[in-house]
């Protein structure tokens, strides 16, 4: 699957809140680093899929919607590229004044399936839109 199908597929996904789907697309050795209030968490797949899912389900029982916007996407290696996101949410038609801002980097695996392998994420920024 070429790099672009990959990403539109995996945003949908995460528009979606489909954590079944998305799980299938963060390797298991997955490793993140968030910013968030001036911490430093660092976290693995497990946590990851834990943080998703509560995040999820606030979308779901908020009746909001994701607003993702791509940044941008960066070849770092024949079979890496980096993803910059900003995400934010929608709740009764208004969008919240802050975003996080997600640099994701996804390998392509040896069965060609791209997967998101690392992240670093800066949480609560203010948006300038």
């Amino acid at each position: 699957m070429e790099f672009r199908s990959f990403l539109d597929t995996y945003i949908n996904t995460w528009i979606q809140s489909s954590l079944t789907d998305l799980r299938n697309m963060i390797s298991e050795d997955y490793q993140a680093r968030e910013i968030s209030g001036g911490q430093i968490i660092d976290f693995g797949y497990e946590e990851s899929i834990k943080g998703w899912e509560q995040g999820f389900t606030y979308v779901l029982e908020n009746q909001a919607e994701w607003k993702i916007h791509e940044v941008s996407t960066i070849p770092l290696r024949e079979d890496e590229v980096m993803a910059v996101l900003e995400a934010t949410l929608v709740i009764d038609g208004k969008s919240l004044h802050t975003a996080n801002l997600f640099f994701q980097t996804f390998k392509k695996r040896d069965d060609n399936n791209w997967k998101l392998v690392r992240s670093y994420i800066e949480a609560g920024i203010q948006k300038n839109r």
